[in-house]
């Protein structure tokens, strides 16, 4: 048999074909190889054994305490006793602080009570209250004229404001003018609590003598008058005894009671 002659382009298709199947070829057993390793288990780590818990150590019993030594007491130390020379000092500091404490208490009751009548006293002498005078004024005849309106209520007295508002006069000349009739003892003066103010309430102490008192006196026209004296004995002329200065007291002090 002849061998036929393969055509070079053939040949050439040939050699490339085989050349493509051996790398498919290649290619697939590469791919076995990867999946068959992939397959294979790797070997799992050995698991750790449980560690077996030691058994706990028996807890110690809670000591009992011990009851505690009762404390001493303290001992109380008894006062000494004080001599006859402390005891006398403590009665005197005692003693003088009662008299500061009562003197304190007397001296705010004091500036309690105080009125503007008595820092007037403090800022004037005897001498410059004794001679106050007042502007334009008949002394003797204000005088009189407060001692009538005074003695018209007797033992009971008056404010000193009301106879101020009477009199036209102001606080000031009328605390004066008081304390000028009651150095020369015609008034007094009774401090008194009026409306939540201490102030003062006047009394006659003198009361002025008037002329009309003496009007029916039966002394002006009694014919024995130059003989009367207190010192006479009875049935000599004496006013301690006289029927006719009875009866004109009584008759004088009946018109004054209706």
């Amino acid at each position: 048999m002849t061998k036929k002659e393969i055509d070079p382009e053939t040949a050439k298709q040939i050699k490339k074909e085989l050349a493509e199947l051996r790398s498919q070829l290649e290619h697939q057993k590469k791919l076995k190889k990867k999946t068959a390793k992939s397959k294979e288990e790797k070997p799992k780590k050995k698991t750790a054994k449980p560690k077996e818990e030691k058994p706990k150590k028996k807890t110690a019993k809670p000591k009992e305490e011990k009851p505690k030594k009762k404390t001493a007491k303290p001992k109380v130390e008894k006062p000494k006793k004080k001599t006859k020379a402390e005891i006398a000092q403590a009665k005197k500091d005692a003693k003088a602080a009662k008299e500061k404490e009562e003197a304190e208490a007397k001296a705010a009751k004091e500036a309690a009570e105080r009125t503007p009548e008595d820092d007037l006293e403090e800022q004037f002498s005897d001498e410059q209250i004794r001679n106050f005078q007042i502007e334009k004024m008949d002394m003797d005849k204000l005088t009189n004229k407060v001692c009538e309106i005074i003695a018209d209520f007797e033992d009971k007295g008056m404010l000193q404001s009301d106879l101020w508002k009477k009199l036209k006069l102001n606080s000031r000349d009328g605390s004066r003018l008081a304390l000028r009739l009651e150095r020369r003892g015609l008034i007094s003066r009774e401090k008194i609590l009026q409306k939540g103010r201490w102030t003062y309430k006047l009394i006659i102490e003198q009361a002025p003598i008037k002329l009309e008192s003496l009007v029916d006196s039966p002394c002006l026209t009694c014919p024995v008058e130059p003989k009367c004296d207190f010192d006479n004995a009875y049935p000599e002329p004496s006013p301690l005894h006289c029927q006719l200065i009875e009866d004109w007291v009584a008759i004088d002090f009946s018109k004054k009671k209706k």
